[in-house]
This record gives C-alpha cells, structure tokens and sequence, in this order.
C-alpha cells in the first residue's frame, strides 16, 4: 500500500520502479531506496530518493556508500548481503511509488502490522550526502558538509 505521508529523512522504504522507467534507468520491482530530501513546498506527494543494491559495485565509486547491516531492517532479505547505496541514481518519485518495509509482525496490544520506521543517523547521513554529491559530479563540495 502507498504511502500517504512525506517520509523523513534517512528513512528506507521500498520503491516499485518496474513502470515507467526503461533501462539504463532502474527497472527492477521494488527496490530499497532512502529519503534524502524533507518536504518541499510546491512538490506535495513527491519525494527524493537514491536507489540502494545488493550488489557489489565494481569498481567501487566514491558515490558509493555501504550502509551497516545494523542500519537496515532486520529481516533475511535485508541481512544475507551488504548493502550499497547508489549516489548515481538519484531519484525524485511520487508517494505512490513509495512503501514501508513490513517487518512481519503485528504489535501484540494494538493487533497493527509493524513497519521499519528507523533512520540512518547524522554522520551516515553525511556519508550518504558525499556520495549523492560525487554523484553530480560535484564532489568537491563535499569538503564543505
């Protein structure tokens, strides 16, 4: 189910790329993806995200950022493999796109169906702000963060 809200910043959510978008582009069904910008006035339902991956890059690329295994959702999927944030493949999507990560359980008092709700944190957040940079292709700028 879409979103309905405009997620915060460090938030992982997953993103269904499989309409719309033709290769090189991302093509895959859903995808783990993180926020990197707050709400905007004027861009209501929108949302910037980079696409993360499973896969290694090769090579690795300073726009490239592994995130902690610990910073990630605690399920299999998400725990088997490293995984790689793409500061390349910066990404402005609308809500429907977006989804929480279902974590499989229900909330024993209330009965609801429990979501990641986590955040990468501010210096890996800083990290993940030096690669989207090196990603434009304006690196340099990111003595400055």
């Amino acid at each position: 189910m879409a979103i309905q809200f405009h997620p915060k910043v460090g938030q992982i959510l997953l993103c269904d790329f499989s309409v719309g978008f033709k290769e090189p582009e991302m093509v895959k069904n859903k995808r783990p993806v993180l926020v990197v910008a707050s709400d905007i006035a004027g861009r209501v339902g929108l949302v910037t995200v980079l696409a993360l991956s499973t896969k290694v890059p090769d090579p690795i690329k300073p726009y490239h950022y592994k995130i902690p295994r610990s910073s990630m959702p605690q399920l299999g999927r998400f725990q088997e493999n490293d995984t790689w944030l793409k500061g390349d493949m910066i990404y402005t999507v609308g809500f429907h796109r977006l989804d929480l990560i279902m974590l499989g359980k229900r909330d024993p008092t209330s009965g609801k169906r429990v979501y990641f709700q986590n955040k990468l944190g501010r210096d890996q957040m800083k990290e993940v702000y030096k690669c989207m940079l090196h990603g434009l292709n304006l690196g340099k700028l990111s003595a400055h963060l």
